[in-house]
């Protein structure tokens, strides 16, 4: 039976006028309870002993305030419901605290704002929904605003993009505790894809009518997942997608918000991170197997996305497995 009081404890926070969306996030994440899945000790918390009225009309009670959500080893404040409102002067102080002692820290969409507010950002790169960036860098200047990515990880302080890339950050953090394969159970479970390839630019413009070259485009991309070891070129995927390579370039980037090349090599090395975790296979074999024509370029491209060489990933990732309750992965863009 699973001692509760050694588990990672999560605490998520709660407030008035909130939307239940990222909170719900969060539960389904490190909430519930799968059988095959890596478990945590989530905590909801609020600012007062009072109900948190959510949008809706729900109403929603909770005996944890901010003492409790200050003593979590990771700490996430979901969207605020006001960007031009500093974060109260309790929270503020809660958010540090957690840092002070160590905790990770954590903001989805808007709750970077509160995360500014409270000066743990300054001299950080961060992210937030796009349509707010602006106001972000405006109001704190101190911050290196990114609007591009779904999700940045400054190793303690991590900060995503709009509500949605919520789920991918909090999938990013089980990647990070438990390896590639417990946040693929997880994506699994959910429905959702374990790495979602490029940024928030495919999402800013304006709505338009489905692409017909769509479902090709994706048809294309699952065949590829499953051929990840052979050579594979753009004029490969176009053959697969019956397109020309200009017009299947064009669509994927359209659909994707990144290339086939670079989405491609992201695949490589995610699908390289559970052979890294588990085994002792040599660098160049995984560099094979997952569609490198070296050791060499499989190193740059890993090196590029994780932060990190594929030995060291090995070596932090076993040292972290043997410590469940504070793993400290190396961190990943």
């Amino acid at each position: 039976m699973i001692d509760k009081a050694s588990l990672h404890h999560v605490a998520v926070l709660a407030y008035r006028g909130m939307s239940a969306f990222e909170l719900g996030i969060v539960t389904e994440v490190f909430g519930v309870k799968w059988p095959d899945a890596p478990a945590y000790r989530l905590t909801i918390c609020a600012e007062g002993p009072d109900e948190v009225d959510v949008v809706g009309g729900a109403v929603l009670r909770t005996p944890h305030g901010l003492d409790t959500f200050a003593s979590a080893d990771t700490v996430i404040v979901p969207s605020v419901s006001d960007v031009d409102a500093e974060a109260s002067p309790e929270l503020t102080a809660a958010l540090r605290r957690a840092h002070d002692r160590g905790a990770r820290i954590v903001s989805i969409c808007t709750g970077t704002f509160a995360l500014a507010s409270s000066g743990l950002l300054d001299g950080r790169r961060a992210t937030t929904h796009w349509l707010y960036a602006d106001i972000l860098r405006r109001r704190y200047p101190r911050i290196e605003v990114d609007p591009t990515p779904l999700y940045i990880d400054e190793g303690d302080i991590l900060t995503s993009a709009g509500s949605a890339a919520g789920l991918d950050l909090c999938v990013h953090l089980v990647r990070r505790d438990h390896g590639a394969a417990a946040a693929n159970t997880v994506a699994r479970r959910l429905v959702v894809s374990p790495h979602r390839d490029g940024g928030q630019a495919q999402y800013i413009e304006a709505p338009v009518a489905a692409d017909p070259h769509d479902d090709r485009i994706a048809a294309s991309m699952s065949w590829a997942l499953g051929r990840l070891a052979g050579p594979m070129t753009v004029e490969t995927l176009a053959r697969q997608a019956a397109m020309s390579p200009r017009t299947y370039l064009r669509h994927f980037t359209r659909a994707t918000g990144t290339s086939p090349i670079r989405w491609l090599i992201a695949q490589r090395v995610q699908a390289s991170l559970p052979l890294l975790e588990h085994g002792d296979t040599p660098v160049e074999q995984i560099a094979a197997r997952v569609g490198f024509d070296s050791a060499v370029t499989y190193r740059h491209h890993f090196a590029r996305a994780m932060r990190t060489s594929p030995s060291a990933y090995r070596r932090a990732f076993r040292a972290s497995s043997q410590e469940p309750t504070e793993p400290t992965p190396p961190p990943a863009p």
